[in-house]
């Protein structure tokens, strides 16, 4: 096993899966190590004339299944080995999700937020002209992730056009819909999860009108999801962004709170009636608090190992779906089982994002482009059947839902390197 902490917590998810798998010896040695891992250091000129260098990671971790594919996180904590456990992680969604691809991941060491645009932009083509030989659309292929958006990835795209001389947009997938962009991509990861959590909610006829809801991260995923939640009759009493939360027992507005908070880049609880806001009861908490919340449902949408033996104890939900990349670590959720917690993992719950990046990239070679219907429509179909399927192996083997992904998603990549 690599000598990479986060790497090797990655990893350790696989073993209770393995006596189940009906896989050979050869993909489990083949799955412990990242197959290639790029790391690049990016000279950036500053608005100020003065020379700054970036370091950059991206890792192809297995492409037994095809091309891998990933996102590039913009990030301060951003290492290489956080880039292979997430790549590690992507394997097993695309198996999982049934698509041709392994998986990858990338990212720069950056605070996003202290560049200006034109710095931003100088920085995303100086990381792809870094590892234009690392990527392509038969080879790898990049999306978004943390702080990076559709403007980012159309530089990327038009960079790695330039340097090819010939316009590629399936090099990378979360572009502009004008750049050959997907209809759809922006709220599949919001979309995908609210299909699963709807799909196995029921399992338990926990029906929404009867189920509160804490998020914690309200990003474009954690918020539009929340809009999702409550729309259909979901109580969403608690959310927060990095600054802090928001909880009122009675629920909150969501239409409101994102309105003002893309006003004023800030978290409040508000009811709006057209341009006019007020403050309604709560209380401000931490994200820590949130996630200690009396609720039915927590939702972990920001950062990784949120939920640790530390404070797993202290979780009150009864179900846990993980919209985030690996909020949960391994000690926790072994914690959160004896408590009788249902954990959701976030290869199933947050692969609407990886599903409707393959529809693009299918758009993109085929020169045909769907409606938002017709995306919407594909994805949903695509979540139902591998949530069911991954729910009909959980209750076969007795096992949780996390290891019933594992072990759907090893039995695809064990049978495609039988096949190879």
């Amino acid at each position: 096993m690599p000598d990479s902490p986060l790497l090797t917590e990655a990893s350790s998810r696989l073993e209770p899966a393995l006596k189940y798998a009906e896989v050979s010896e050869e993909i489990i040695t083949e799955l412990q190590f990242p197959k290639s891992s790029l790391s690049v250091s990016i000279p950036v000129r500053l608005d100020d004339g003065s020379l700054k260098m970036f370091q950059g990671y991206r890792v192809r971790y297995n492409d037994n299944r095809g091309p891998t594919k990933g996102g590039i996180r913009y990030h301060p904590q951003v290492s290489l080995d956080e880039v292979e456990s997430l790549a590690f992680w992507m394997t097993f969604k695309c198996a999982l999700m049934n698509l041709p691809y392994g998986g990858g991941k990338g990212g720069i060491t950056v605070n996003a937020r202290s560049l200006s645009k034109g710095e931003l932009e100088r920085l995303s083509r100086g990381y792809i002209s870094a590892i234009a030989d690392f990527i392509g659309p038969d080879k790898d292929i990049p999306a978004p992730d943390m702080y990076t958006n559709a403007t980012i990835m159309g530089w990327m795209m038009d960079q790695y056009s330039t340097i090819k001389r010939q316009i590629t947009p399936g090099v990378v997938t979360g572009k502009p819909i004008s750049m050959g962009g997907s209809q759809g991509r922006e709220t599949a990861t919001s979309v995908g999860a609210f299909e699963v959590i709807n799909t196995l909610l029921a399992k338990f006829e926990q029906t929404p009108q009867k189920t509160t809801v804490a998020i914690q991260g309200f990003g474009n995923v954690g918020a539009t999801l929340a809009q999702l939640l409550s729309q259909v009759g979901y109580r969403v009493v608690a959310v927060s962004d990095s600054q802090g939360g928001i909880y009122a027992s009675k629920g909150l507005d969501i239409p409101s709170i994102r309105r003002y908070k893309f006003a004023n880049q800030g978290l409040q609880a508000v009811y709006c009636e057209n341009s006019v806001c007020n403050i309604v009861e709560h209380e401000v908490i931490s994200n820590a608090d949130l996630l200690k919340l009396d609720v039915d449902v927590l939702i972990p949408a920001a950062l990784e190992n949120q939920i640790t033996r530390e404070n797993a104890n202290q979780i009150q939900a009864k179900y846990i779906f993980e919209v985030a990349n690996g909020p949960t670590t391994s000690e926790a959720d072994a914690i959160l089982e004896e408590n009788e917690c249902y954990v959701f993992p976030d290869i199933l719950v947050n692969a609407g994002g990886v599903t409707v990046s393959y529809f693009e990239w299918v758009q993109n070679r085929s020169g045909y482009y769907w409606t938002a219907e017709k995306v919407n429509q594909r994805l949903k179909e695509r979540m139902n059947i591998e949530t069911e399927q991954t729910w009909s192996i959980a209750q076969e083997f007795s096992v949780s839902m996390r290891n019933a992904c594992y072990i759907h998603a090893l039995n695809r990549l064990g049978e495609t390197r039988t096949s190879r």
